[in-house]
């Protein structure tokens, strides 16, 4: 069952509302706009009594359920312990076809100006009123458009995300902002048939003649591996070979040592699409290519995130 949680009424007066574990639509205003987002909170954190939180960023042209549904995070909060949150972007329809301002793409978000590292901010910090946080352990995921916002928010607001995990989506921020060493942690398939691992041009969104100008994959590893410090060449940790698809395969780069514990790791997959590795197989196939499983990125991620928490959080 999902509870609709509105930032006019919760915790008003004195009957303050707490989440309990399930789904949650919570809302609130952001700019004298409605803003939304889908809260999954688990039945308990493991290793104490406040949440990781892992926020989930939708592709272009979906919605925060459609990440839910296809992403699967749900399974993994359950087992490891922590709230997957999933925000809506904003665009012409209230629920539909939404995009993030990932600073120079994508849609109507970008033309719009929209402010959503703000709103990002704000969706947190509303999330701590209502389910107890660990504020030092937030991190950001998203796929395509939604890998872009992740990568936004590493860049403007490392003060809040421990680390960042984006997902068939480079970097399109112009410079990186970021105070500090920032632990990232890519997956791309070489074969991604509309975010091109090379860069360039992506094919048309259905029905349209809009088209996205992706960055070199290897250009946005190296951005973050001189920022963060690393050691500049990437050693392969682990080669993989797909359990279904043998042709599928999946190889880790890491780069380390870098400065203050960061790290930044490439998951380079080779025959699978516009995916998220792992997730709901078979979906949109003609839009987004092969699904695969050679590896599961909702794992893969939270391993890397596990590793890392901000410190100097009790300010917030």
């Amino acid at each position: 069952m999902t509870s609709v949680v509105s930032s006019r009424t919760a915790g008003a007066g004195n009957s303050p509302v707490f989440l309990n574990p399930g789904d949650h639509t919570l809302n609130l205003s952001h700019e004298h706009r409605e803003r939304s987002a889908v809260i999954h909170v688990p039945s308990r954190a493991f290793g104490g009594d406040r949440f990781p939180v892992v926020v989930n960023f939708h592709g272009g042209g979906g919605h925060a359920a459609n990440q839910q549904d296809y992403s699967l995070m749900d399974r993994a909060a359950d087992r490891e312990g922590f709230i997957a949150v999933y925000p809506n972007g904003t665009g012409r329809f209230r629920n539909r076809l939404l995009t993030w301002n990932a600073e120079t793409c994508c849609g109507y978000a970008v033309a719009n100006r929209l402010d959503d590292v703000g709103f990002i901010i704000a969706l947190l910090q509303r999330i701590a009123e209502l389910v107890p946080i660990d504020h030092g352990r937030i991190y950001a995921t998203g796929l395509s458009n939604g890998a872009m916002m992740a990568y936004r928010m590493a860049s403007e607001a490392s003060q809040y995300f421990a680390a960042i995990a984006p997902v068939a989506g480079a970097m399109v921020v112009e410079k990186i902002l970021a105070p500090r060493h920032v632990p990232v942690m890519h997956f791309h398939s070489v074969d991604d048939p509309r975010a091109l691992y090379q860069g360039g041009l992506g094919p048309p969104f259905p029905l349209t003649n809009t088209r996205v100008l992706h960055p070199n994959v290897d250009e946005t590893i190296a951005r973050w591996v001189r920022h963060n410090g690393c050691k500049p060449e990437g050693a392969i940790a682990v080669r993989l070979v797909g359990r279904s698809v043998p042709e599928h395969t999946a190889a880790r780069y890491d780069y380390r040592p870098c400065r203050d514990g960061s790290e930044v790791a490439l998951w380079k997959l080779t025959g699978a699409g516009h995916v998220w590795p792992g997730g709901k197989p078979k979906y949109l196939p003609k839009l987004l290519g092969f699904s695969t499983d050679v590896i599961d990125a909702n794992s893969e991620m939270w391993k890397f995130f596990s590793r890392f928490r901000l410190k100097n959080t009790s300010a917030r």
